[in-house]
């Protein structure tokens, strides 16, 4: 998701563990947890997750930085560029485990079941949860939420995609149905459902005026989690307040979470000045995403002494792609040629010598770090899947394993961009009086790499004089948050850098990323345009695989498309975290593999004084 909140949602959501996929889930006995694969790790009687200190002090304040600005409150919309944190307000219906596999236990639910064939899904709701206004949570205000969001936003819209409707039954359940059987991890992604007061949203604010969940606001909302809005100074500051009779403090998946009093999002003009905030000790917590940064920028006093202490935690997650993203509704890019001489002109090599001292591996797969990443030339079942489409795809894809273009890291990258120029010749760009130019059409071919952060300028200059070399007219613009979330929801744009982060249970989000229906919807995650029925084919066969081996299969298969297709320039990953932060604030002595969980697991250690 492209949301301000999105940031939170990497510290604390991590992907899931491979493991067989459990039949003997799949049956409608009510269970306190749900699992796709394998057996839950905490039983009915769980006191609180592993990884959790039980005993860990509350209270104090805690600061995050991030660039930019906010004007919304409104997290749940495309509209707006809504405030960071705004999650730590709503509860789901379930709450994640970050050391296991793709497992949640009951949150604003007391259990969950699920028929044979994974038709529908059915939750009993605690009769305790409350919004923080003391008004229960009801059935009424699931199926509401439900019904909203998938209307309001383009990401639940094709998340929930299968998910019929939902309906009341009796004894505060709540029953979603689905349109097709089979569809394994239904159950589990409805879990993640966000619960909206509906007597809110449909009522009057302070002024008389009806709201309005469509639009964006800067009203505080309603909520039931473990924080509240105390304080909006937009564009540049929100603190969140810890709830001190929040309904859930008790439950076993809140146990030795949500410590901090207060949680506060200060926001910065760019990441240079977000650092030195960080040195003054205004902000308390920094993940660095800065390979520079992280080797030149933190030898100061306060380092030194260890008031600030310098981490990398390791990750098990799957690394997902992050590149240089095409957007095909530009004709310019519609040929695969094209798109593949870019990769040729990017110097991985080079930069990652020269501007990254070494921090990164380059990115060959859409799920890179993982089992689900492909690798050799397809054989067995994922053979099978992609044999029906052979006429329709790259005849290389079957022949030779997909490689990034690499380099010797000096510099000089003239064979590389000899093979660009191949292929730029051959999808009828040629070169004239030094431009690469159309050869139908006289139009020189020119890009524009959109930013929106200074950050990347320092990659993307060095790449836009190789592309230059080739007669390409390359600028680099970089513009506001808001400026840029706008164009990237509107696909107005030539280029832009973009993550797509993976689970290791991957599902209906595809359809998001990949598929026809989200390339026509703006602000959907489909940002490059992609509309080929060979992919939609292949979501399907990964969301309704039916073992953990037909998931791999189908996902290699995916994987391989996406990759021939050249639809990015591929970058890197580094497989850990760069975590910076004040001593004041600490973290379990032993943290999950598939999530960072700040601000939830963390606690302020008393030192005021620092």
């Amino acid at each position: 998701m492209r949301y301000a909140t999105a940031m939170l949602a990497a510290l604390t959501i991590g992907a899931f563990l491979t493991a067989p996929f459990h039949q003997a889930q799949a049956d409608d006995t009510p269970r306190h947890g749900s699992s796709l694969f394998g057996e839950l790790k905490y039983g009915p009687d769980f006191t609180h997750f592993d990884y959790v200190n039980p005993g860990a002090p509350t209270g104090g304040e805690v600061a995050m930085g991030t660039t930019g600005g906010f004007d919304s409150l409104n997290t749940f919309i495309v509209k707006g560029n809504p405030a960071a944190g705004l999650s730590l307000i709503y509860d789901t219906l379930m709450a994640p485990s970050y050391d296991e596999p793709s497992a949640e236990y009951g949150l604003v639910a007391k259990t969950v079941s699920h028929p044979d064939d994974f038709s529908s899904v059915t939750y009993t709701l605690r009769k305790e949860a409350r919004f923080h206004d003391g008004t229960p949570i009801t059935p009424e205000d699931v199926i509401w939420s439900f019904n909203e969001l998938k209307k309001i936003n383009p990401f639940y819209n094709a998340y929930y995609r299968n998910v019929e409707k939902a309906e009341k039954l009796p004894g505060d359940k709540v029953r979603f149905s689905f349109s097709e059987k089979g569809n394994r991890e239904l159950p589990q992604i409805v879990g993640q459902l966000p619960v909206l007061p509906r007597h809110y949203w449909t009522g009057k604010n302070a002024d008389g005026k009806a709201r309005d969940i469509t639009k964006t606001t800067l009203e505080p909302p309603l909520g039931s989690g473990p924080y509240r809005v105390a304080k909006v100074e937009t564009p540049r500051r929100i603190t969140y307040e810890r709830v001190k009779d929040y309904w859930a403090k008790d439950l076993p998946v809140n146990v030795g979470q949500n410590n901090f009093d207060r949680v506060r999002f200060e926001y910065f003009k760019d990441p240079t000045v977000a650092l030195e905030a960080f040195k003054t000790g205004r902000v308390d917590f920094r993940i660095e995403t800065s390979a520079k940064n992280w080797a030149t920028a933190y030898d100061f006093p306060a380092v030194k002494d260890g008031r600030v202490k310098l981490e990398k935690i390791d990750t098990d997650n799957n690394q997902g792609m992050q590149g240089f993203a095409f957007n095909l509704r530009r004709d310019k890019f519609s040929d695969p040629r094209v798109r593949e001489a870019f990769d040729y002109a990017f110097d991985f090599e080079w930069a990652n010598k020269a501007l990254f001292y070494g921090q990164y591996t380059r990115t060959n797969s859409y799920f890179a770090n993982s089992e689900l990443a492909s690798s050799g030339i397809p054989k067995g079942e994922e053979l099978a899947l992609l044999e029906p489409f052979r006429d329709k795809l790259p005849k290389a894809l079957f022949t030779e394993p997909y490689k990034t273009p690499k380099t010797d890291g000096s510099g000089n990258n003239r064979a590389n961009l000899r093979k660009a120029d191949d292929l730029l010749n051959a999808a009828g760009w040629i070169i004239k009086d030094g431009k690469r130019v159309n050869k139908e059409t006289g139009e020189q071919l020119s890009v524009e790499f959109l930013l929106s952060s200074p950050m990347f300028e320092r990659i993307v200059l060095p790449y836009r004089q190789s592309l230059e070399r080739l007669g390409i007219d390359a600028t680099v613009r970089t513009v506001d948050t808001s400026q840029y979330e706008n164009r990237v929801d509107n696909f107005d744009f030539d280029i832009i850098v973009q993550s797509f982060p993976q689970s290791m249970s991957p599902g209906n989000e595809q359809r998001d990323f990949w598929s026809c229906q989200a390339a026509k919807t703006p602000g959907s995650r489909n940002v490059i345009g992609i509309c080929d029925p060979v992919v939609d084919a292949l979501i399907d066969k990964i969301i309704y695989a039916e073992s953990r081996a037909d998931l791999v299969a189908a996902t290699h298969a995916l994987d391989r498309v996406l990759l021939w297709r050249h639809y990015v320039v591929p970058q890197w990953y580094a497989g850990y975290f760069r975590v910076a932060y004040w001593s004041r604030i600490a973290h379990p002595e032993t943290m999950p593999g598939y999530a960072i969980g700040f601000p939830n697991i963390w606690w302020h250690t008393g030192d005021a004084a620092q």
